[in-house]
């Protein structure tokens, strides 16, 4: 009879919710179906079909291929006319299954030729202040010519090759179809003016000391081939000055002939050094090799300055190997300091190395290199050990930018040899972003100039983790804070983008030229997206797994954002297509609050509401077994008697529940005496996990953890019912911020009160 008496009050309420819905749609129009909108369908849609080449585990497939472009180089650079020219034979290797008509290769400094039009797509207005070299480039002086000048293009046996060039793509005709498996070889003959990357913020060029002497960061300096896919197939899309690149792997030989006294290192490793090196250079060298602890100078600051007196007129031909790079690129200059200091990786070490002018001491002296080794360390920790023989970190005014072995970096000390706490952690988070950058994408190979977020932000991500690494093995670097005050990567420090205005914001799923905040776009959104997987939605045991599985899956080789997604789910079990969704494909934000509160009052006594749903079904009170019922004291079946008598009445309630639960259960079970029902509330339009934190009367909290799933069949509103032996006196959402929630007054209850312009004054006077 008490089971029958149950189902028949299950019932009832199944009956009222339907009764009461009828009654609400009979009166009005019925609405019309939709497509699924739920936040948590999969990914099918903005996914293409898995193949061959590419699974559906986020592997690489049977069929998978890459091409291979192999480079021959000679260059020279000219220091008193500030011009480099070159001769390039480059070998390539069709690997794919098709027939290739044409080739295309990258002629980067076309953007910066006379005729270019990268500056016609920027819009521009009058600006109250701009830099004295900017103004002048901008409108008083002609225009610089740093294209390309393209002397000849060849076969191998001397034929010249038809060539059109399209602005920064030239197309080389082959004579004849390049099938599957053949290689064609051809030369490349050219020359440019050297750009003053100080004065146009460009990636390469040279920067000009008060003693005359110049720095040369050399980059995108070479017609560089373009990459050939399963996915795009040529990927020719023009460089318009932002987008970076999207390069095959290949071998590199390269001879460079600078002049005599300078100091050159380069991608790749030295083949000449006895030739190079004086007996005590060799000596300190070899020192370096063993030094795990510190850097080893191998030139000094003394010797870096005598030799910036003079000019030589002398020349030196400096010569590398590489293998299996995706670019090339190398500094110089009389005026540099050279230091270097091993690091452990696997069975063997690697070099971390740094190249400066006296200008950069003693910042650089002190911190580069260790903050190159340590990054290292980190990202093979992350992903998988270093495999290239070193890492160059070069001190150059206002850069930033990295190719393989070897990156640019700013930060140096004020004229008086002050050094501020901004310029120290500036100098120490771009060497780690830069170093990083040889993970993504010099060797796990994104499409830079269609995917950044791909390189940047899983490189700025990474960046984070190091920053904190260094921290805990340098804390005399960050004396005296705690821990490393990094800029990204924490979810608070992305809000104030999230909630920025719609019209000036963009999918991280967007290609950097069309994004509005490039570095909070491509940089920081992603690499606080993947924080957040890492300490909120995954856990690190779990992320940190699939993470180096889709390094070790696609190093050396190219991936997609399909590729990534798919790895992280497939190698951790968790279904993440809500959040990619969410996160990667819209400019969506987190806003998760406390809507509502009800505290109930429990009784054996029958409420309205049951009684009108029994009599509606027309069941007898007397046909129903003894129930629990829950008042809300809001509610107007709540006496003050009843509010007088709870806790013995709730006592009473507890014995009668004892009844039914066997004898050697009862001692584990919990007596609550208050009940609450508590309406979470979304919003903003990205599901997250629901992190509550509940403080108690006796002072105690609890912290509960409801997984972003919650939200699957309202995303407006959820409740959930919490029986507390303590009386509940405070909620919390996302107490630690950790969650990017852009609007936190509706996160806690009770409500704080807002304070007033006035009592905010008050306040700031008594704290100081």
């Amino acid at each position: 009879m008490k089971l029958l008496s149950s189902l028949l009050f299950a019932g009832l309420f199944l009956f009222a919710g339907v009764v009461m819905a009828q009654d609400e749609t009979e009166s009005q129009k019925r609405d019309p179906g939709h497509y699924n909108t739920n936040r948590f369908k999969q990914l099918y849609e903005e996914f293409s079909t898995p193949n061959m080449f590419r699974t559906a585990s986020g592997a690489p497939g049977p069929n998978y291929y890459q091409q291979q472009a192999d480079y021959v180089m000679d260059i020279a650079l000219d220091d008193k006319n500030k011009k480099i020219t070159g001769f390039e034979t480059i070998t390539y290797t069709n690997n794919s299954p098709d027939q290739l008509e044409y080739l295309w290769v990258q002629l980067d400094q076309n953007v910066r030729a006379k005729d270019s039009k990268s500056p016609l797509i920027e819009s521009s207005s009058a600006v109250p202040a701009d830099m004295a070299g900017s103004f002048v480039e901008n409108y008083m002086g002609n225009a610089f010519d740093g294209g390309f000048n393209i002397l000849e293009v060849k076969d191998a046996k001397g034929n010249p090759l038809k060539h059109t060039i399209n602005q920064t793509m030239m197309r080389v005709d082959m004579p004849a179809t390049l099938k599957p498996g053949e290689k064609f070889v051809f030369s490349i003959k050219w020359w440019y003016n050297i750009n003053d990357h100080v004065v146009n913020r460009a990636r390469s060029g040279y920067e000009t000391f008060e003693d005359g002497n110049r720095g040369y960061v050399i980059a995108q300096f070479y017609p560089r081939m373009a990459v050939y896919n399963d996915v795009e197939g040529w990927q020719n899309s023009q460089f318009w000055g932002r987008d970076e690149f999207a390069l095959p792997f290949g071998n590199f030989e390269v001879n460079i002939t600078v002049p005599a006294d300078h100091i050159l290192d380069a991608t790749g490793e030295l083949q000449n050094r006895k030739e190079i090196f004086t007996k005590e250079m060799m000596s300190r060298y070899e020192a370096a090799q063993k030094s795990f602890d510190k850097p080893v100078i191998i030139v000094t600051q003394a010797e870096a300055e005598a030799a910036s007196k003079n000019f030589s007129t002398a020349k030196r031909t400096w010569k590398f190997k590489a293998e299996n790079v995706r670019d090339y690129a190398f500094a110089t200059s009389r005026k540099y300091i050279w230091d270097m200091m091993a690091v452990k990786m696997g069975k063997g070490s690697v070099m971390a190395v740094s190249l400066y002018p006296p200008e950069s001491n003693p910042l650089w002296e002190d911190w580069s290199t260790r903050a190159v080794a340590s990054t290292l360390k980190t990202y093979s920790r992350m992903t998988f050990d270093y495999p290239y023989p070193k890492a160059i970190s070069v001190s150059a005014k206002n850069q930033g930018m990295e190719y393989p072995m070897i990156c640019w970096n700013h930060g140096r000390p004020n004229k008086d040899g002050s050094i501020s706490d901004r310029t120290k952690y500036g100098m120490i988070s771009v060497i780690i972003h830069e170093v990083g950058h040889n993970y993504f994408p010099m060797i796990v190979n994104s499409d830079e100039r269609q995917w950044t977020w791909m390189d940047e932000g899983l490189n700025t991500f990474t960046q984070y983790v190091a920053e904190q690494d260094f921290g805990e093995e340098y804390p005399e670097a960050i004396a005296p804070n705690k821990k490393y005050p990094s800029r990204r990567g924490p979810a608070k420090n992305i809000v104030d983008y999230m909630a920025g205005d719609q019209s000036q914001l963009a999918p991280i799923m967007s290609k950097g030229l069309n994004t509005y905040n490039f570095g909070a776009n491509a940089y920081a959104k992603p690499a606080t997206a993947l924080n957040i997987l890492r300490e909120t939605i995954m856990g690190r045991e779990l992320f940190d797994f699939a993470f180096k599985t889709y390094a070790n899956r696609w190093m050396f080789k190219h991936p997609t954002p399909e590729d990534f997604f798919r790895t992280m789910e497939d190698a951790s079990a968790v279904d993440l297509d809500w959040y990619w969704r969410e996160w990667f494909y819209t400019t969506d934000y987190v806003d998760i609050g406390v809507k509502q509160v009800k505290k109930f009052y429990v009784t054996s006594k029958m409420n309205k509401e049951v009684k009108a749903m029994i009599a509606a079904r027309g069941i007898a009170e007397s046909d129903l077994p003894p129930l629990v019922y829950l008042i809300d004291e809001e509610s107007e079946d709540f006496e003050e008697s009843m509010r007088n008598s709870k806790l013995e009445d709730v006592t009473t309630l507890n014995d009668y529940i004892m009844e039914n639960v066997p004898a050697e259960d009862r001692a584990k079970l919990k007596r609550p005496k208050y009940f609450y029902e508590v309406t979470f509330e979304k919003p903003g339009g990205i599901p997250m996990p629901i992190i509550a934190q509940y403080t108690y009367s006796d002072g105690s909290t609890q912290r509960v953890t409801y997984p972003a799933e919650i939200w699957r069949k309202n995303d407006q509103a959820v409740g959930k019912v919490i029986a507390s032996e303590q009386e509940i006196t405070k909620i919390e959402v996302d107490p630690d911020e950790e969650t990017a929630d852009i609007d936190t007054s509706n996160n806690s209850w009770p409500k704080h009160k807002q304070l007033g312009a006035f009592e905010k004054f008050k306040q700031k006077t008594k704290a100081d």
